[in-house]
Order: structure tokens, then sequence, then C-alpha cells
């Protein structure tokens, strides 16, 4: 195809500003939820260094000067995502300090080792020798492709895509794909920087498709689960309640049991009180004879009157000096 420079740097422009933007995604909904569960770290930490190696592929190749800003940027969002991974894990929650500096540390080491590659390797590529950046390129793209194994690795452990920006893959495959338009109009067709593009779109697709097939997938598992879960709950509940174990083990010979142990009760209840009456009405039969004193005299006062048709009333009052007791019987009806 005819070169457009136009044309390349437009979509190297382009594809750059995806490229740039597609992990900050990432970095917010990591920022939001405050945990990193799903994600790999492995992933951002290669493609953090990986990029060093791109970036000095790209110097060193003359690419478009978007193409050679892009590794810069998206090696700093990758290593801002790596940091966020270790300053949200839990096993760091008492380290935060020590995170931060090993983040910023290692953002300084990728950094200076890509000016130093540069340096290095331009006067050789100067003077027509350009396996070093050959070697780079080669470098970036085993790099960024073995950067998504352990994400691999740990979507097959989970059996779900989790933790990771669906909207992060979308804008890096698109970027990846306006890169490699951006360099379908160059001068010259650059293999090893295509290739590192292209193999982005197609393991970022790989992680959409698991994604689409492993995720409802999952949601039914994790649903079935719930319902087992409550019924195993709802059993339990029934077997172990106090109030509902004896009416399950209640048979209607036992239930006919206990109500006739309770009308047995009422009955022994009555009865008592009928003895009571009884005996009652035995000594209230007899008649009652009490000395009462008048005076210096005693007289006997003599009731044959049943006792449970008089009111009798018997107060006891204790006389001080240790005399006897003074007891009165007031009868409201019968003769005196």
């Amino acid at each position: 195809m005819k070169p457009n420079p136009v044309a390349e740097n437009v979509l190297g422009t382009m594809g750059t500003i995806c490229w740039t933007g597609q992990l900050i995604p990432q970095v917010w909904k990591i920022f939001r939820e405050k945990k990193t569960d799903g994600l790999s770290p492995w992933l951002m930490l290669i493609w953090g260094t990986s990029s060093a190696f791109l970036g000095v592929y790209a110097i060193l190749q003359h690419l478009n000067i978007p193409l050679q800003v892009q590794p810069q940027l998206f090696g700093f969002l990758a290593l801002t995502n790596w940091g966020q991974c270790l300053y949200y894990s839990p096993s760091r929650q008492n380290k935060k300090r020590m995170t931060v500096l090993l983040i910023v540390g290692t953002m300084i080491l990728v950094g200076a080792l890509e000016v130093l590659l540069v340096f290095v390797s331009r006067p050789a590529y100067k003077r027509g020798i350009t396996a070093p950046a050959q070697l780079f390129g080669v470098l970036s793209v085993v790099g960024i492709g073995s950067g998504l194994l352990p994400q691999y690795w740990e979507i097959y452990k989970r059996k779900e895509v989790k933790g990771i920006s669906y909207l992060f893959l979308s804008v890096d495959m698109l970027g990846g794909l306006l890169n490699d338009l951006s360099l379908v109009f160059a001068k010259e067709f650059d293999g090893l920087a295509a290739a590192s593009y292209t193999l982005v779109i197609v393991m970022n697709s790989v992680v959409l498709i698991s994604a689409a097939i492993l995720n409802p997938r999952a949601r039914r598992r994790r649903a079935m689960a719930g319902t087992a879960e409550d019924t195993e709950a709802t059993n339990a509940n029934i077997i172990t309640e106090p109030s509902t174990l004896p009416s399950l083990l209640t048979s209607p010979s036992s239930t006919l049991e206990a109500e006739n142990q309770g009308s047995n009760a009422e009955k022994g209840i009555e009865e008592k009180k009928a003895d009571e009456m009884s005996m009652r009405r035995v000594v209230a039969s007899k008649p009652l004879t009490m000395e009462v004193e008048k005076g210096n005299s005693k007289e006997s006062l003599t009731s044959k009157l049943p006792l449970d048709t008089a009111s009798v009333e018997i107060r006891e009052k204790a006389v001080e000096g240790g005399e006897k007791e003074k007891r009165s019987i007031d009868l409201e009806k019968g003769p005196n």
C-alpha cells in the first residue's frame, strides 16, 4: 500500500490514545472497589516491564511519534495497576508505606532501564547493527503475549472472568487495531511491532470469549448453591427448633395421653377442693363450745348451728407479760 504519513500519524495518535486510556477504566474500577480479586498482578507487572523493551524498539526503529510515546504511557498505567494489586492486598495492609515505595521504585527502575538500553543500543544501530533492536522487539512481543498467561490461570482456577474491566479489554483491542493500521500506512511495514499489537487483540479476545461462556455458568452455580444452602438451613431449623420438635414427634396416641394427663390434673384439683369442703362441713356439724370471760365470771357459749352458715371471726391478741390468749367468737346468726 502506498505510504500515507497523514494516515499513519492520525491512526497512530488514535491508537496511542486508546492504549493510553485503556487502563484508566481498570485503575478506576480498582480504586472504587478497593479490591483486585480475580486480577493477576503478574499480568500488570509483565506488561509494565515489557513496555520498556517496546519503547526501546519503537525509538530505535524511528516509528511515528505517537507509537514512540505509547509504550511509556502504557507501561506507567500497567505498573499503576500492579501497584494497586499490592496496595489493596490483604497481606500488605500494615505495609502500605513500603508498598508505595516499592511501586515508585519499580517505575523509576523500569524507566531507567529503557533509557539505558536506548543509549547503549543507538550507536550500534546507527552503524547498521540492528540485532539489538530486533531482540528488544521480540522481547516486547513475548512479554506482552505471556503477560496474559497468569490471567488465564486465574480464569481457570475461578472458572469465571473476574476483576477485569471489559471496557479496558475493548479499548485495548481497539488501540491494537488502530496501531496495526498505522503501520500499514508507514513507509516500511514493521512486522514485530504489528505482531505485538495483533497478539494483544487475539489474547484479549480469548478473555472476552471466556467471560461470555464461563460467567453465566458461574452465576448459575452460585444461584444453585444459594438455593441448596437455603434448603439446608430450613431443614436444620426444622430439626433443631425446640418448639417444633415435639409437634413433629408427637403421635395421635401421645397427644391423647397428654390431654388425659391434663384432665386428670384438673380432676385432682377439683377433688382436693371437694375434700376440703367436706372436712369443713364435718367439723362445722359438731357443737362449738367456747369459754367467754365477763368480768370476774366465766360463761360457756355453745353454738349448735353449722359453722358454714355462720360468720366466725377469731382474733388472737398476745397479752403483755406472758398473759394467756383471749379469743372472741362473733356469731352473726344463731342463738347466743
